[in-house]
């Protein structure tokens, strides 16, 4: 694996337009602080800056941004505008993360940021306490149906959900392949627009090479563009996005009547997949490049017949 340092980075600067030039200048810093020193990638240093510039323009828009001003009640009110009268506890448990790492960065700058840090409380959250949702075996079926029929760019659809079902990919990571990514005689795939800005090198599927050799060869424009999944616009050729991605496949789970289902659902199918099949925990961990193995800890409930052998018999009962 590369080093983060060679590993192409994205800057966030046009996610700084909307605020004012101050403002602007100290979310440019703590930008740098995220990708440097914590190793975030884009997609997460920009949803948290989102958030560090709406509390930093609700304090400081006509001066210049001084903690020493910001005050304990003022991350109070500002977290309650934030939720409204019913934030979801998901946006919740963002703010909380959001504010408490920003403050941890301005006091490496040397502030004292102790009072503010003690207001923020992370809302209530039972952990692993829901399951992952995934697809059925007969409702992957019908999604694959309805992607290769689709009337707009079918080959690309199944090659997009493909990839998603069979390697566990994310949008980002899709979105980011690029030819010299597949290596046809290996039968591999390195991904490089990775989450934890990794490179990683992962078997690719017969079903999945034979999906994107499809498309390669009968769908994709005519191009020079090195991207595997291009389109255009304006006259000029780019990579589809990440959102593009979720679009695809958030409209063909639609389309077999799954609306509440999104890309990251055919994630949990692939591990849901193998821990039924007897992978263990460390073996999906792996598969879906978890940094830690509690993130893969949810799947534990999903394998039935180890649970059965731990379940104690109900009171009163002959079992």
């Amino acid at each position: 694996m590369k080093p983060t340092s060679l590993l192409p980075i994205k800057s966030n600067s046009r996610s700084f337009a909307s605020f004012p030039a101050h403002i602007a200048d100290e979310l440019h810093r703590y930008d740098t602080y995220l990708r440097d020193v914590r190793g975030l990638a884009a997609e997460t240093r920009k949803n948290r800056l989102r958030v560090v510039g709406l509390l930093l323009r609700y304090k400081f828009e006509r001066c210049v941004v001084d903690l020493g001003r910001l005050h304990p009640i003022d991350i109070r009110k500002f977290v309650s505008i934030q939720l409204g009268a019913r934030g979801p506890i998901s946006y919740a448990s963002h703010l909380a993360v959001t504010l408490r790492c920003y403050l941890r960065y301005r006091t490496v700058c040397g502030d004292t940021t102790g009072k503010l840090l003690t207001v923020i409380q992370s809302p209530v959250r039972w952990k692993l306490a829901s399951l992952p949702r995934a697809l059925k075996p007969e409702e992957v079926v019908r999604l694959l149906d309805t992607v290769a029929g689709a009337h707009h760019w079918p080959k690309r659809s199944y090659a997009i959900v493909r990839l998603a079902l069979d390697l566990g990919l994310r949008s980002g990571e899709i979105a980011h392949l690029t030819i010299g990514d597949i290596d046809w005689r290996a039968g591999t795939v390195t991904l490089r627009g990775t989450k934890s800005l990794r490179q990683d090198v992962m078997p690719l599927p017969i079903e999945s090479g034979q999906a994107l050799a499809d498309y390669l060869q009968h769908e994709r424009p005519m191009t020079c563009h090195p991207a595997v999944f291009v389109r255009r616009i304006a006259g000029q050729d780019q990579p589809i996005t990440s959102m593009a991605v979720q679009k695809v496949i958030k409209r063909a789970c639609c389309r077999i009547g799954l609306p509440r289902y999104s890309s990251h659902a055919l994630r949990h199918t692939l591990a849901c997949r193998l821990v039924e099949n007897g992978s263990s925990l460390k073996d999906v961990a792996d598969l879906l490049r978890h940094r830690s193995l509690n993130s893969t800890l949810i799947y534990a409930k999903l394998d039935t017949p180890k649970l059965t052998a731990v379940a104690l018999p109900w009171p009163g009962s002959q079992s």
